[in-house]
């Protein structure tokens, strides 16, 4: 994983999305336009959380979340996304 020079605000995380699965399960290529957004993903930086609500995630860590959860941003040529830790259902 490189180093990224982006430090979110507050209770703010950068996740890197996990890539769209290309087949199923039984062998059949899914195309670009019906592949599901993905809902996992890796923290790549976090933010130093709020005054009575501390950040739960840490940088690696691989965390489920919501199907519409964050704002796309491009960073180096690179997409990821940023949300709030709450927009976080859990780490797995």
């Amino acid at each position: 994983m490189a180093k990224i020079n982006f430090k979110p605000n507050e209770d703010r995380v950068l996740v890197e999305p996990a890539p769209a699965e290309e087949k199923t399960a039984s062998g059949i290529i899914i195309p670009d336009t019906a592949k599901e957004k993905p809902q996992r993903g890796r923290i790549v930086a976090v933010g130093d959380g709020l005054k009575d609500k501390p950040v739960t995630v840490k940088v690696g860590d691989e965390v489920l979340y919501g199907k519409y959860a964050g704002t796309e941003i491009t960073i180096d040529g690179k997409e990821y996304l940023i949300m709030r830790n709450s927009d976080i259902f859990g780490i797995i």
